[in-house]
């Protein structure tokens, strides 16, 4: 068990640091384990810059905005990556087929006891296969992570969970009918959904929504609310195929055009990785992009850049499977840390 860090000492303060030491060369530990795991795998490291066009195009994410000015004194906007992803996906359409990336990467709006502004990312794909197969994936890292820290159970607040056990896979679908009495499926069609109908079934559970809430603010909070607090409890869980309408990036379903091949692994309760069959049209991508930035417009009042750079190299992207996993949280889970600051070796204040 970890011992329990004074919060009210900064972070570089001698005795706090003695208190945090041990949980960050736990980090090291089992960030080089997944590192060689994946190199035995035939992965290869790529190193993607953090400055970007484009943070990433979905509605609720925020990201830091800087100015780039060229030469000749004239400035554009740019941002600090949310994600390696674009990154990646060139990499896939420039020929490279096994790719990792252990990024930092940027969220604004984001600093609480499991989130941080400026975090660590493992990001990896595999072209050409299945996205279940990074199911198998996700279950190395939780057993490298235990084993590199010497610890037999993952552990966050009252709850835990094996990390060695065989993931239990469930549909987004069957969770909402388990833990919230709520159909799901039954609200969208598609990319169509039926917010009244959703409404109507949430405030029946006394799930309480906004008036200017839409599909996916109410489905958002039903997860939040009566979900995720069940998942991967003693056990990890996948928590597959989201709704289409929730899944920007990721290809429809083959036998079931309502849902989409983006899974989520959880354990303790907090999720730990978000994974896609990757969606390769980019006449189909531009759509969806669009459409989230019109919605972001009318909730932020602002909206991202398209990276057409991406969108071309789309074109030429094999048949891929992706997913990115929050490794700063795994090593929280690993060590049993109180909240995700402690296990960054320097981390954000505020």
């Amino acid at each position: 068990m970890s011992k329990p860090a004074d919060l009210s000492s900064p972070w570089w303060d001698r005795n706090r640091h003695a208190d945090r030491r041990p949980l960050l060369l736990a980090r090291n530990r089992i960030q080089r384990a997944i590192r060689d795991w994946l190199e035995a795998q035939d992965f290869l490291e790529i190193d993607p810059a953090a400055l970007v066009i484009s943070p990433g195009n979905e509605v609720h994410l925020h990201a830091f905005q800087t100015v780039q000015i060229g030469n000749d004194g004239a400035t554009r906007p740019m941002y600090l990556h949310t994600s390696p992803e674009f990154a990646m996906k060139k990499l896939l359409a420039a020929g490279e087929e096994r790719i990792f990336s252990f990024a930092h990467v940027w969220r604004n709006r984001e600093h609480t006891v499991t989130h941080s502004p400026e975090f660590s990312m493992l990001e990896w794909y595999r072209a050409g296969q299945d996205y279940r197969v990074l199911f198998d994936d996700c279950a190395h890292y939780l057993r490298l992570a235990a084993e590199a820290a010497g610890a037999e159970e993952l552990r966050h607040r009252e709850a835990s969970c094996d990390p060695f056990a065989t993931p239990e896979i469930v549909s987004v679908a069957e969770a909402f009918r388990e833990f919230a009495k709520i159909d799901l499926l039954a609200t969208c069609d598609g990319a169509e959904t039926d917010e009244p109908a959703l409404r109507a079934m949430a405030e029946a559970q006394g799930i309480r929504t906004a008036l200017d809430d839409n599909w996916s603010d109410i489905m958002s909070r039903i997860l939040v609310e009566k979900v995720e607090p069940h998942l991967g409890h003693h056990r990890p869980l996948i928590l597959d195929r989201y709704p289409a309408a929730e899944a920007a990036l990721a290809r429809r379903a083959a036998d079931d055009p309502r849902e989409a091949e983006r899974f989520e692994l959880y354990a303790c309760g907090v999720e730990l990785a978000n994974g896609f069959g990757e969606l390769t049209d980019p006449a189909e991508q531009r759509r969806r992009f669009i459409l989230e930035m019109v919605e972001k417009q009318r909730v932020y009042g602002e909206r991202y850049p398209l990276d057409e750079d991406f969108l071309a190299a789309l074109a030429f992207m094999p048949p891929a499977s992706g997913c990115a996993l929050g490794f700063d949280r795994l090593v929280m889970l690993a060590t049993g840390a109180p909240r995700l600051d402690e296990v960054i070796w320097t981390p954000v204040a505020g």
